[in-house]
């Protein structure tokens, strides 16, 4: 690994199909994990999804929220909050607040697009 600082390119904010936006912050030669911004508006609800093969981890950047994963009760996060979604495991997000919710996506190995899957898709 180079020493380097990946710069924070607001303009490079996109939209995906999950309702949520997303800046990649990513080192494409980082080859360990990946980092990105996502941006979810008040009142929004993230579609359920899982990721196959890639362990995710959300820090709360700013903004409240209800976070559903797997199995678990559905639980308030804040900024400071880490939530830990390990790999095939349903996630999705809700923004209870009146300002935008921010969190870093951390994903181990790297997010790759074809790993991402909405959950009424998955075989059971």
């Amino acid at each position: 690994m180079e020493p380097k600082i990946v710069k924070k390119d607001v303009n490079k904010e996109f939209y995906i199909e999950e309702r949520c936006f997303i800046i990649d912050s990513s080192d494409p030669s980082d080859s360990l994990m990946s980092v990105a911004i996502a941006r979810v508006e008040p009142g929004v609800t993230t579609a359920f999804h899982y990721l196959e093969g890639i362990d995710e981890r959300h820090l709360i950047i700013s903004g409240r929220g209800i976070m559903e994963i797997g199995d678990l009760q559905p639980q308030n996060v804040k900024s400071g909050d880490v939530v830990y979604i390990p790999e095939g495991t349903k996630q999705r997000i809700t923004n209870t607040g009146s300002e935008d919710l921010l969190f870093y996506c951390i994903c181990t190995p790297p997010f790759d697009e074809k790993c991402y899957h909405n959950w009424n898709e998955k075989e059971i």
